[in-house]
């Protein structure tokens, strides 16, 4: 009887130790879960936060190309007032020439 006993004894140990370990793992895999979720989190903040740190630099790296090129084309646009300006001058001085002559 004792030997029966026994193994009772040990059956219900090998169960209750079975049913500890699917608890500890599935108390292992909810932590490991969790931890995976948290670290994913913490790459997809950091990955927002990097692509919106190079979106700002190149908003204004191209807003500082946009800049020099207006300013380019202003520069280049006052020459050409400049000479288009001179050339006015000079006919002004033409034609007052020309008036005064055909009233003379």
């Amino acid at each position: 009887m004792t030997t029966i006993s026994e193994a009772i004894t040990t059956i219900k140990k090998a169960e209750n130790d079975a049913d500890k370990l699917i608890e500890d793992t599935k108390e292992k895999t909810s932590e490991k879960i969790e931890a995976s979720r948290l670290k994913s989190k913490e790459i997809i903040a950091k990955s927002k936060e990097e692509a919106s740190v190079e979106a700002k630099s190149m908003s204004l790296e191209a807003e500082t190309k946009a800049k020099k090129e207006a300013l380019h084309i202003s520069n280049k646009t006052s020459e050409e007032i400049q000479v288009t300006k001179s050339a006015a001058m000079n006919k002004v001085d033409e034609a007052a020439d020309l008036i005064i002559k055909s009233i003379l």
